[in-house]
């Protein structure tokens, strides 16, 4: 006689001399959770990245001695290479760095600021009201190679070489095309076409590439073998800039050698808040980290995760979206460059305004005309995590802006010059107004939070959907009791625009809630399972007490989260 037994989801089959015996089963949490994919988990060092080639470039670095930072330098190279409409050496960056050692966090801004030409008066001189969102007239000088540096310079272990090497290589001999970078890619024909030297690079044989096909990109690897020789100088002295400023010659900029001389990122405090018994870290302004923040304080109000308002729940749902409206009305009005002008943040952050926010939002009523507080008298992209096998933690964000930017790609030098220009305002009592040599309002951030032995470096990109998507995802953590993973994977809303009671969501909440929710007002759109639209992001986190790593990557994006094999 024969015995075979058959675990399934719902039954338990044992088959006896070829008779099914039927019994019920009890079946695990594992076998009957929601998260489609696992955490990595390893006591050595994690990346989590868009793309697993730059996930394994990261974790070779540290698999031969490089640090986090030195990782997240190589990952964000080649995620330049193999993403090229998202990021790349002609956009900006930011980053904040955990030191286990010193246990101190460091925040970065490199973001670039405008050339001192360009200002609202020489826009409207061009008949132009509204800031152009691409063209010349776009471009602020990009930071990425700027901040490689000062990451490098601060805490990285290896040469800048050694971290370009695999983006370097990837460049030259190419690279087969994954399905998420092929249809972004797509989208952008008619973008890339308006620049000769855009057309020649990216739409290689006039059209662009498809899934699987290798693509090659020889200039990209010659302005990252330049920087690998010479630093950052190749960048802003040498032999890129001198390609760059032609190339704001021939189409009329008002970009100079100076703008790119004369810069420099900074090194910056992160800012936080507490939620529930955890704290949330991200960039102080020029980026939007401080509305993620003014949504958790005014979630915070609110029993999240609590009888009734549970993970997809009515209550929740609601209480979120409306409490998103009220902090970005907040950020438009108050938050721009804090240099030379003084912002309120720390009134914006305080748990007394989020208190007299909260007091706004109608539990029957969605807000269609959210405004700004009075106060008293007296801003498309890849991000990547790492942490290495001693704890030290790195959260980072580059970006592009726009699909391939600017759409200008200066002749020799393979990737394009971003348009985060297009964020300024025209209007000169705008903190964010447009003036030389300024920065703007950035929709960039990383994110870090951490309890007690617990340390978690994130990020969601996505443009105005990022300060929306970390307050979900630390939600999920803190209410909703779920994992990185399930964390990242579950559905999200998110709402792009500023007015109106629009909002979109992903169709994997319930339609009995998506149906209290019209009955509120909010006007849903409706997307896929895992849509692009509410950004896609990667999370790691250490266990210190325990001495383990974590790593999560999101299923909206093409990536994964790779653990280094140590080779000593």
């Amino acid at each position: 006689m024969t015995m075979r037994i058959f675990l399934g989801l719902r039954v338990l089959f044992i088959v006896i001399g070829g008779v099914a015996v039927v019994m019920t089963s009890y079946v695990s949490e594992a076998q009957d959770r929601s998260q489609a994919r696992s955490m990595v988990i390893s006591r050595n060092g994690i990346v989590a990245a868009e793309s697993p080639l730059a996930a394994q470039a990261g974790a070779k670095i540290l698999e031969h001695g490089g640090n986090a930072v030195d990782a997240a330098i190589a990952t964000n190279a080649m995620m330049g290479v193999v993403e090229p409409m998202m990021n790349g050496i002609g956009g900006d960056l930011f980053a904040i760095v955990y030191d286990a050692k010193g246990n101190k966090l460091y925040g970065l801004n490199a973001s670039g600021w405008a050339p001192k030409g360009l200002t609202i008066e020489y826009l409207q001189k061009l008949g132009l009201k509204s800031m152009p969102q691409q063209g010349v007239n776009a471009i602020t000088v990009p930071g990425a190679v700027e901040g490689w540096q000062k990451l490098a310079d601060k805490f990285g272990r290896k040469k800048l070489a050694e971290d370009l090497a695999a983006a370097i290589r990837t460049a030259q001999d190419g690279f087969p095309v994954p399905e998420w970078a092929a249809a972004y890619w797509g989208m952008e024909v008619d973008h890339l076409r308006t620049d000769e030297t855009a057309t020649k690079v990216f739409l290689p044989q006039d059209r662009p590439p498809k899934v699987g096909e290798i693509f090659r990109n020889p200039d990209l690897a010659w302005s990252l073998q330049q920087i690998a020789m010479h630093g950052k100088d190749a960048f802003y002295k040498k032999e890129i800039a001198a390609k760059i400023l032609e190339s704001m010659k021939r189409h009329g900029g008002t970009m100079t050698a100076q703008d790119l001389t004369e810069f420099s990122g900074e090194w910056v405090e992160p800012i936080s808040t507490t939620y529930r018994d955890w704290t949330v870290y991200e960039l102080p302004p020029n980026v939007q980290g401080m509305a993620a923040l003014e949504m958790l304080n005014i979630m915070e109000t609110f029993p999240l995760g609590q009888k009734d308002w549970g993970f997809g729940s009515t209550k929740a749902l609601h209480a979120m979206i409306e409490a998103k409206k009220l902090a970005y009305a907040d950020l438009v009005k108050y938050i721009g460059d804090p240099r030379k002008q003084k912002l309120p943040v720390t009134t914006l952050l305080s748990k007394e305004w989020a208190a007299q926010r909260a007091k706004l939002i109608d539990a029957d009523h969605a807000n269609c005309d959210a405004t700004a507080g009075e106060m008293p008298a007296g801003s498309d992209t890849t991000y990547l995590s790492v942490v290495d096998r001693d704890g030290n933690m790195v959260s980072l964000i580059q970006s592009n802006y726009s699909s391939f930017g600017s759409g200008i790609v200066a002749e020799g030098t393979g990737f394009v010059l971003h348009n985060r220009g297009g964020l300024f305002s025209m209007d000169p009592s705008s903190p964010n107004a447009l003036a030389g040599r300024k920065r703007p309002l950035h929709t960039i951030i990383p994110a870090f939070a951490q309890k007690g032995d617990t340390r978690v470096a994130f990020g969601i990109m996505g443009g105005w959907n990022q300060s929306q998507a970390h307050a979900q995802f630390v939600a999920n953590l803190v209410d909703f009791k779920m994992n990185i993973q399930a964390a990242m994977e579950a559905p999200r809303f998110s709402k792009i625009t500023f007015n109106g009671c629009d909002v979109m969501m992903e169709n994997r909440f319930g339609q009995n809630v998506r149906n209290e929710l019209t009955a509120k007002g909010h006007k849903i759109d409706l997307k896929g399972t895992f849509s692009s639209v509410v950004g896609g992001g990667q999370a790691v986190m250490r266990d210190f007490a325990a001495g383990v790593n974590y790593g999560a990557s999101d299923p909206r994006k093409d990536g994964q989260a790779v653990a280094e094999v140590p080779f000593e």
